[in-house]
């Protein structure tokens, strides 16, 4: 059974029209992926640093749905590889997307905005329990990406000490987040559909 994401919930009937909101909507995923970039706390010991865009991601994916957030990500990261200053602290270019230290959490994010879409289209995003677990896995994902890469880098012995540690507990504070605001966001729409 498939669900409605919060984007499918207002996208128009129209072809045209609901092809419009589609581009609007990658477009605008884009623009918040790109500012959550500049969200950037450097960690001296580690060349990854904490940034608000995986919290951006996993939102992404749960409101957008799985074609749309993947298409949003994937134009995210082709417009970086063309010169387009949106990774982290304003960097670009194709060379930074794939030699950069943190080139696999970004090639992560379409995987983990792409699977959290799709569990939200099951409906994974309208309960706590399994919300919590559509953001774990998601993160999961980007986790898999990044430390593969990351690896390369900086030694298999010391991925997990300046890839992983570090980020655990902003992103199970990322999660909450996701986790309190998905499922009392489908609760008010229902009430705002019942007083309609």
């Amino acid at each position: 059974m498939t669900y409605s994401t919060y984007a499918d919930s207002i996208r128009p009937s129209e072809k045209k029209k609901a092809f419009l909101y589609d581009l609007l909507l990658v477009i605008v995923g884009g623009a918040l992926v790109t500012f959550s970039a500049r969200l950037v706390i450097p960690l001296s010991f580690t060349p990854v640093p904490i940034t608000a865009q995986t919290l951006a991601v996993v939102l992404i994916g749960a409101t957008l749905g799985s074609k749309r957030a993947a298409a949003c990500l994937i134009t995210y990261l082709t417009a970086g590889a063309f010169g387009v200053p949106v990774f982290q602290s304003g960097q670009a270019g194709i060379v930074y997307l794939i030699t950069s230290p943190t080139g696999g959490y970004l090639f992560g994010f379409v995987a983990a905005a792409y699977l959290i879409g799709f569990l939200a289209e099951r409906g994974w995003d309208r309960r706590y329990v399994t919300t919590i677990a559509a953001m774990a896995l998601g993160n999961g994902v980007i986790y898999v990406f990044g430390l593969a890469r990351l690896a390369f880098v900086v030694g298999i012995d010391r991925v997990l000490p300046l890839g992983f540690y570090p980020f655990v507990l902003g992103d199970l504070i990322k999660i909450l987040i996701a986790t309190l605001l998905l499922p009392s966001g489908w609760k008010l729409l229902n009430l705002t559909k019942i007083h309609e």
